[in-house]
């Protein structure tokens, strides 16, 4: 669940900021809105886990994680303890649900519904959901792209300024954009990981109806970080495609 958003040590950032022309304003503006929406919503998450995690429940989070598996006839999936904050994760490839500090052995609305949250994710790997299944596959792709994008773009960019073809900006660009690709298709799975443990925690009695809607407050919170994080990635490529715009208009003036 960790996200991350906008960042002025980008090396692209320090480069472009010399190339004053409204693209490339407007492309800055988008990208300062966007990472102020991200920093808004990553801090109305961060306080609703504390209050959460603060308000007591009957069951740890591991404990609500095996009776969710169970329920959903989900066999040979492990419940496993890892270290750190909201580094919850399910692990399709030893399937094993990795629950945090906060969350697995501890009694709290937050710790039930993000271990639910994070079965939800489990139960889509066992019935093949495919958006699960797309963004699996996209990420041999998008660990390229994170790697080379930004060292192409910078490359791209500079043979741009002394005037050579912009066929490896270009190459950049569609490199970064493979992984706002992967943020757009994480939206469907996160939002349906929540809808499926929201459902199971009424159904099965687990949550009482105060604390079932503390867990949508959680969650709901939760998931808009994957949203803001898919907005910053979205105004960063447009930033970027608008450095590149910025120095073909340019180079025709």
């Amino acid at each position: 669940m960790e996200q991350f958003f906008l960042s002025f040590s980008d090396p692209l950032f320090a480069y472009a900021y010399g190339t004053y022309n409204t693209l490339s304003l407007l492309g800055l503006g988008i990208m300062l809105f966007a990472g102020l929406i991200g920093g808004i919503v990553q801090n109305r998450m961060m306080a609703a886990m504390k209050q959460f995690s603060a308000t007591p429940a009957p069951y740890t989070g591991a404990d609500v994680a095996r009776a969710m598996l169970r329920d959903n006839g989900i066999s040979g999936v492990q419940v496993t303890h890892t270290a750190g904050q909201l580094t919850d994760h399910y692990n399709p490839t030893d399937r094993t649900v990795n629950l945090s500090d906060m969350v697995h052995s501890t009694r709290s609305v937050a710790a039930m519904a993000v271990a639910a949250h994070e079965c939800g994710h489990a139960i889509q790997h066992a019935k093949a959901y495919p958006w699960l299944s797309m963004r699996s596959q996209l990420v041999p792709l998008v660990n390229i792209g994170s790697r080379l994008g930004q060292i192409v773009l910078v490359i791209g960019l500079i043979l741009l300024a002394v005037g050579s073809s912009p066929t490896v900006a270009w190459v950049g660009l569609a490199l970064f954009a493979s992984t706002t690709i992967f943020a757009l298709v994480t939206l469907p799975v996160e939002f349906d990981a929540s809808d499926r443990a929201l459902k199971w925690l009424e159904a099965s009695g687990v949550a009482d109806h105060a604390m079932h809607g503390q867990a949508r407050t959680a969650l709901r919170w939760a998931a808009m970080t994957y949203v803001a994080s898919a907005l910053s990635s979205i105004a960063m490529l447009v930033y970027y495609l608008f450095i590149i715009l910025s120095h073909l208009q340019n180079r025709n003036d």
